[in-house]
């Protein structure tokens, strides 16, 4: 008889993370079992070979794939649960895909029809000197800061190719399903059978995915989300992050992790490299590899010799003057729009609010719509003719008179995406025209009219961030940002960060070849550093503000932070307990963990439940780390490195 200390995929006891159990034919490491919990047959994991226990153990079940999971996967897990402090079934539950009990059928492939002319790299110095550098280089990380346009894919590729020739598998990451496409469209010029994985697929598919990971006989590329790092591949060369910065790469749900860590340690796993591709690294990932020996590999100049950049024009909105035809599209956006059109070209609209209108109020009494479960104003999306809550997702009908003093006067207020879209309709009645948010229907997403826009069907796009980042359309000419400042009042140590990354990524979307381009920019601060410096696409100006600020502050990347989350049905129990908690640390954490709070959480009431938080600060992680367990295990939220506090 063989003894084996397995790891369920759900939680049996918040102190264990594993039993033992025993099988009559030898097991190893990362093999996926069939066990027995109470009268539950669940998924568990072989961590490791033990003695035979002094009490009765239950048999294994039976073995659900022949092939184990690649040990560098089961460090991972292991790694994962310990630095995030989360529990290893979830983290299991994470790294695994559902119904690995199901027998599925295989599906046939389905080829793809490539979009892009084929056309054979010739690699400008800056690549080639960049592929030098990722070649020499010792396992571990790099990261490659290229401007918009500098060619960081055919490097990607490139790379991808070097590592397939050693037989060694190749994981690239993208922040957004909607970018998918465009890299699987650019990577089967050169590769075949790609495996591709996210969430928009169903169970089935992401299962079988997730299998020819596992029993592939030969080095793969796998492209997708987050969740394809943890895709079973055997001997990984290569893992790639593009568009790094973005925040879809930290999970918001147990486990909290970022997948720029679990990615750093899997390469350091496999022996593999890891390269870090963005034009806007975020500040601390930046400070990070200047602080430490690995490469930061730039790429200043465009990939195309004969590009030109955009012509740039900042519109101050504070001067009505600039507004004479419409109230918030300035008369030389709507001229741009106009002349782009005239030429047969593509023009795309950002604005990172989606709806048709942020606040819905009674002129006559002051009266404002706001969701009763979570006190935030509601949205209006007029062309569903409802007011929707962004946070909980409650819908109530639009009121026809003020509920409080029965007057007609009710009015909305604010801009978003769908009143954007309304109103070009009407300026543009006969130009074909998508709007991309959180709100686009299902066959309507930016992954679905991938081709539509590439080939210049769709005439005028309008989006949230979804088109901000990675998209490389020819036919595009024009860029109009509605407010650029709109996400800088968010109080959040972050929020100028990201307001600079957006806006040097959208204008980023232009000025990739030798055809003339336009970005008109409306802002209400025109002066503020991150407006100027995202116009400019001057990283290095905004990185050394921005630094000095973080330091003076104490946030990332000069302190670790913590944030305790406390989340009760009622404000004084929410309150009283987040009080108490606080009190309690204040006696027991060493003097370098700064606590502050509790203070109302940003959004403070969400689907009927009050909540309050604390920040923890300390330059030693392991002082969070500590704190943990202190933290009662029902009613609170904790999140390490979180990033960002509201």
């Amino acid at each position: 008889m063989h003894y084996y200390e397995v790891a369920p995929n759900q939680i049996v006891r918040a102190s264990s993370a594993f039993f033992t159990y025993a099988s009559e034919q030898p097991l190893v490491i990362g093999q996926l079992v069939v066990i027995e919990v109470g009268k539950k047959k669940l998924t568990g994991v072989i961590l490791r070979s033990a003695k035979k226990p002094v009490y009765e153990t239950k048999p294994i079940v039976s073995i659900i794939e022949e092939q184990p999971l690649p040990e560098a996967l089961v460090s991972l897990a292991l790694w994962l649960s310990d630095y995030y402090a989360g529990h290893l079934a979830t983290v299991l539950q994470t790294l695994l895909p559902r119904g690995l009990q199901t027998t599925r059928r295989v599906q046939a492939a389905t080829t793809r029809e490539a979009l892009r002319e084929r056309t054979k790299n010739v690699f400008t110095p800056e690549q080639v000197v960049a592929l030098q550098t990722i070649e020499i280089m010792s396992p571990g990380s790099a990261l490659l800061h290229g401007v918009t346009g500098s060619g960081k894919t055919a490097v990607y590729i490139e790379a991808a190719s070097r590592a397939l020739a050693q037989n060694k598998s190749v994981i690239i990451l993208v922040p957004e399903i909607a970018l998918t496409s465009q890299l699987v469209d650019e990577f089967s010029h050169h590769f075949e059978n790609i495996i591709l994985t996210h969430s928009r697929q169903t169970e089935a598919q992401r299962h079988l995915a997730w299998r020819e990971a596992l029993t592939s006989p030969t080095a793969r590329v796998a492209v997708g989300p987050r969740s394809a790092l943890f895709l079973p591949l055997k001997n990984i060369g290569l893992i790639v992050i593009d568009e790094a910065h973005e925040p879809s790469f930290k999970q918001e749900q147990s486990p909290r992790y970022s997948a720029l860590r679990a990615a750093s340690m899997l390469t350091k796993y496999h022996q593999a490299k890891l390269i870090l591709g963005t034009a806007t690294p975020a500040v601390a990932d930046y400070y990070l590899a200047e602080q430490s020996d690995r490469p930061v590999i730039t790429m200043s100049q465009r990939a195309r010799k004969d590009a030109v950049a955009p012509s740039i024009t900042l519109i101050d909105m504070t001067k009505r003057a600039n507004f004479k035809k419409h109230r918030f599209l300035s008369d030389k956006l709507l001229a741009q729009l106009e002349e782009t059109f005239a030429d047969g070209n593509q023009a795309l609209i950002f604005h990172n609010r989606r709806g048709s209108a942020s606040t819905t109020l009674c002129e006559n009494c002051g009266w404002s719509a706001i969701c009763p479960r979570c006190f935030i104003p509601f949205t209006l999306h007029a062309d569903q003719h409802l007011l929707r809550c962004h946070i909980c997702g409650l819908t109530e009908k639009v009121p026809t008179s003020c509920p409080v003093c029965h007057s007609a006067d009710v009015v909305h207020k604010g801009i978003g995406t769908k009143l954007i879209e309304s109103e070009l309709r009407k300026l543009f009645p006969n130009k074909i025209i998508a709007r991309f948010d959180g709100d686009s229907e299902t066959g309507e997403s930016v992954e679905e009219r991938y081709k539509d826009l590439y080939d210049g069907k769709i005439d005028l796009i309008i989006g949230t961030q979804v088109i901000a980042k990675g998209l490389d359309l020819p036919k595009l000419r024009s860029v109009g940002v509605v407010q650029a400042d709109a996400g800088l009042s968010l109080p959040d140590y972050s929020s100028s960060e990201r307001t600079f990354q957006l806006l040097a990524q959208v204008i980023g979307r232009v000025g990739r070849s030798h055809h003339p381009t336009t970005v008109i920019v409306q802002s209400y601060q025109p002066q503020h550093p991150a407006v100027v410096s995202g116009l400019a696409q001057d990283y290095e100006q905004f990185y050394k503000e921005a630094l000095v600020i973080r330091q003076k502050g104490h946030f990332p990347p000069f302190t670790y932070l913590l944030k305790l989350t406390c989340i009760y049905k009622t404000e004084a129990t929410a309150i009283k307990n987040a009080q108490k908690l606080a009190r309690e640390l204040r006696q027991q954490v060493p003097s370098d963990v700064q606590i502050l709070g509790p203070t109302p959480s940003f959004y403070e009431r969400q689907s009927d439940t009050y909540r309050w938080q604390l920040t923890l600060k300390s330059p030693k992680r392991a002082h969070l780390v500590a704190i943990l367990p202190l933290v009662p295990p029902t009613h609170w939220q904790s999140e390490l490195d979180p990033i960002s506090l509201l």
